[in-house]
């Protein structure tokens, strides 16, 4: 099974996201893919891929029948299988508590489900605005060095009287 609408896919027991709206592809458990695959609508796996998996505008989620090794690029992703490889999401990374997900993680944010197996290195990014917070705080440093010295300077000066 390739293809097919969210309607038809709400059957007890699939792991899609509550959160995918409309029409997604579907790569069913006894499907197995080595390659890359490119596509411009959501993805749920349930077989077994191998590869590049680019879904940059998309949600991409590994069911938890899914295993994937792959280097991902997708807007969302949510790991309920194994994925080994490493993300780089424009949004969000969940990762729930039947994951078992090894590798890097690029992500505005992430969420991990108490009981998740996790071994990751995570870079989240951060908003513009607090990178300027950040850089002004050594700033703040410098106004009091020069308030030390006029200190030094009238120590001196009553050394000398």
């Amino acid at each position: 099974m390739l293809k097919r609408s969210r309607k038809e896919n709400d059957e007890p027991g699939t792991s899609a996201s509550p959160d995918i709206i409309g029409d997604k592809t579907i790569i069913g458990d006894q499907i197995y893919i080595e390659g890359t695959i490119r596509g411009d609508e959501d993805l749920l796996i349930e077989g077994k891929v191998k590869g590049n998996i680019e879904m940059k505008a998309h949600h991409l989620t590994v069911g938890s029948k899914g295993r994937v090794e792959a280097e991902v690029h997708a807007a969302n992703v949510t790991i309920s299988g194994a994925l080994v490889g490493n993300i780089n999401a424009t949004g969000k990374v969940k990762i729930t508590k039947e994951a078992d997900f090894k590798g890097e993680i690029k992500a505005k944010s992430i969420s991990v489900e108490d009981g998740a197996y996790l071994k990751a290195v995570i870079e989240l990014e951060r908003e513009p605005m607090k990178k300027d917070v950040f850089s002004g705080k050594p700033e703040d440093k410098t106004p009091s060095g020069p308030a030390k010295d006029p200190l030094i300077l009238a120590d001196k000066g009553s050394k000398e009287n």
